[in-house]
């Protein structure tokens, strides 16, 4: 008995010491001695360069599967199959990301993308990127730096992820189950591989250019989304920068830059697709079209899409109508209906603010600051599931994680790089200090953001470099009872947030870079 105890003893140890290892060892510095501290100033007005291109990052769906009990998640213990088209002996699923676990794609709706475009100001050369993924974590982006050809000479390269709620996880946390990644290596490789083809072409194709900047900022906006947490700010305003061809005013390109959550599928979809974003682009591209009739003609070129203030949430929630701009149909139940018809409205809007063209600039410098940040980690279930390998977010320091903020001045215009979700509140003005706040103290993240921002056009671009969750002001966060505002329901945010430390780190690291521009 004493030696079967004594063997049952060493057995949980060596357990205990694989565990501990195996934590350990995910929760390793994934790019050590990585650090960025990065500031280019040119004030100078010089004739400037862009080059824009696109690639699918779509995967290729060739298993689809038959859902037994109709809940539009994979589970064999409900009866759920696979077909296995590809006759290799097993489930190749691609994980749909956000909402809930255990949603395989069933086929593609419209692709996904990484969209870049390079500005060259004849001293400082930047690339910009969205990708239509639910977030890309800094480990990844900075991967994606390394393998940029040093020949292009790119100083800079932001990349900002369109937050889709509707396209495969690239994540890790939105698997078959809780302890199972939903990102395929393979994928995973070929997104960086397009996304740095990508960013090569757009550099192999810089030809002079003018930059048009216009904003709509009128409002018209807010009934495409609901704000579903106190304080109730949101984030209106759609700001434009369309690129043309100095010499032949054809469209090379053009950045959108809107706030709303691009998941108006909801979680019933399992199509593949960039969720809104998706027309906004193809309205600015192509036009916008009622059925196939064309109703308002497009640019041309590359339509880059980028969020904005997302976090609070901005949402065209379920709760809410869009009305399709030509008929006036309402559509509140999440369908592709409903989803054009948001997409084809914020094109409609944004092609008429270009017509009206605000600013055009021929000659600008272009100036950055960027750093690298240490932020707390708090959150335990992100803890967890670094641990486990589901999340690679990889710690500098005892539970920290690398993060990055950043600022780029072109013309008359910033663009603020915010490696999250950040709440309305902070950017726009509006942060309270409620009744059942878990912090006895007065609002930490104030003035909001925009006030220190001095140029006429202000371009927020969230999930930027990183995607660390939501940033929340401090006074409003909650994690238990009394609930904010004495509501009887508790908040969401808090679970898919690195701490109540975020918000103030953000905040005043965003307001440094931007102070370091001046």
């Amino acid at each position: 008995m004493k030696k079967f105890l004594k063997l049952f003893s060493l057995f949980i140890l060596l357990i205990l010491l694989l565990i501990g290892g195996m934590f350990i060892y995910n929760w390793r510095d994934r790019q050590p001695g990585y650090a960025i501290d990065l500031k280019l100033v040119n004030k100078d007005a010089q004739i400037l360069q862009a080059g824009f291109a696109k690639k699918p990052i779509t995967p290729t769906v060739v298993d689809t599967w038959n859902d037994a009990d109709g809940d539009n998640k994979y589970d064999e213990g409900d009866g759920d199959t696979y077909n296995d088209l590809n006759h290799n002996g097993k489930f190749d699923a691609y994980w749909i990301a956000g909402m809930s676990n255990a949603k395989p794609a069933q086929g593609v709706h419209d692709d996904v993308w990484s969209r870049v475009v390079v500005l060259d100001d004849g001293k400082n050369r930047i690339a910009m990127i969205s990708m239509d993924a639910i977030g890309f974590l800094h480990g990844d982006v900075i991967d994606i730096r390394k393998r940029v050809p040093e020949e292009l000479n790119i100083d800079y390269v932001l990349l900002s992820s369109t937050h889709t709620h509707e396209s495969n996880d690239l994540v890790g946390i939105w698997g078959e189950s809780v302890f199972k990644s939903g990102v395929n290596p393979e994928v995973m490789e070929y997104v960086k591989a397009q996304t740095v083809a990508a960013i090569v072409e757009a550099a192999g194709k810089l030809r002079p250019a003018k930059l048009v900047f216009a904003e709509d900022l009128s409002g018209r906006d807010s009934v495409l989304m609901k704000d579903t947490r106190k304080p109730i700010v949101k984030a209106t305003g759609i700001h434009l920068m369309q690129v043309l061809d100095l010499e032949s005013d054809q469209t090379l390109g053009t950045i959108i830059n809107w706030s709303n959550h691009p998941e108006t599928l909801w979680s019933q979809n399992l199509l593949i697709s960039s969720d809104f974003p998706h027309y906004v682009r193809e309205g600015i591209e192509n036009g916008v079209y009622q059925g196939d009739e064309l109703m308002q003609e497009g640019l041309g070129g590359v339509a880059i899409y980028f969020s904005g203030a997302i976090g609070g949430l901005m949402a065209p929630h379920p709760s809410i109508a869009i009305n399709d701009p030509f008929t006036g149909t309402p559509y509140s139940e999440p369908t592709y209906e409903k989803t054009k018809a948001l997409g084809d409205q914020i094109a409609l809007m944004s092609l008429e603010a270009l017509k009206l063209r605000g600013d055009t600039v021929a000659t600008s410098g272009i100036s950055v600051r960027a750093k690298t940040i240490i932020a707390p980690l708090d959150n335990t279930m992100f803890k967890i599931a670094s641990g486990i390998g589901l999340l690679k977010m990889g710690m500098p320091e005892y539970f920290k994680t690398r993060t990055e903020v950043g600022a780029i001045r072109i013309g008359p215009a910033m663009f603020l790089s915010i490696p999250g979700e950040i709440y309305p509140e902070i950017v726009f003005g509006g942060v309270e200090a409620p009744e059942g706040r878990e912090f006895d103290i007065q609002p930490i993240e104030t003035p909001p953001l925009q006030e220190f921002i001095t140029d006429k056009y202000k371009f927020y671009l969230g999930l930027s470099n990183d995607e660390i969750g939501y940033i929340i002001p401090k006074s409003e966060w909650d994690t238990g009872k009394p609930y904010l505002y004495n509501d009887e329901r508790d908040t969401y945010g808090e679970e898919n947030s690195l701490g109540p430390e975020t918000g103030p780190l953000i905040y005043k690291s965003l307001i440094e870079v931007i102070k370091e521009l001046e």
